[in-house]
């Protein structure tokens, strides 16, 4: 009988453990949500110029508006980018975990001798993760903004480099230019 009672027990808790992570990870979601409005919030009170564009989880904070066409599922751009891990009200070197833009990564006080790591980056709409291309479907020539999202719609449950599991992520982008050619 006791042998049963460990049985049912062992079953029990081994139906409660993957129901507690989920809650768990759904709270920290819930959490990172918060943390983008707040985000948001303050920068939108700071300038009040800035707007903010949502679609498929994503929230895009406008700060320059840029100009011309609006990029299209097809087409491509150029830019300079950092990416941050976000962990509070502001996005510092402290939570930076990329970028091709030189200015920002001798600010972070980061390593500039491979210079080849600064250059502009052109890639088509299409090869970015969802939650960017969805972020970034747009935006014109010229326009400044950050592309923030929570770990529910980030790339991965497991580590990714620096970056650690099911992080909310804000990518800072300054669009050179775009084409839908």
């Amino acid at each position: 009988m006791k042998t049963f009672a460990k049985i049912l027990f062992l079953i029990g808790l081994a139906v409660l453990v993957p129901a507690c992570s989920k809650s768990s990870t759904e709270a920290l979601f819930a959490n990172q949500e918060t943390q983008i409005e707040n985000f948001l919030n303050s920068q939108l009170s700071a300038n009040p110029e800035a707007y903010t564009i949502s679609k498929g989880g994503t929230q895009r904070l406008v700060l320059t508006e840029g100009s011309g066409d609006e990029l299209k599922g097809d087409g491509t751009l150029s830019f300079y980018w950092a990416g941050y891990v976000l962990t509070g009200s502001s996005l510092s070197a402290s939570n930076l975990f990329g970028t091709n833009s030189l200015e920002v990564a001798e600010e972070a006080g980061w390593d500039t001798e491979d210079t080849d790591a600064f250059t502009i980056r052109t890639m088509g709409l299409g090869e970015l993760a969802g939650a960017l291309r969805d972020g970034l479907t747009g935006v014109k020539d010229g326009q400044e903004c950050i592309v923030l999202f929570s770990g529910k719609y980030g790339f991965t449950n497991k580590p990714l480099g620096t970056i650690p599991a099911n992080a909310a992520l804000a990518y800072h982008f300054w669009v050179e230019s775009i084409s839908n050619d």
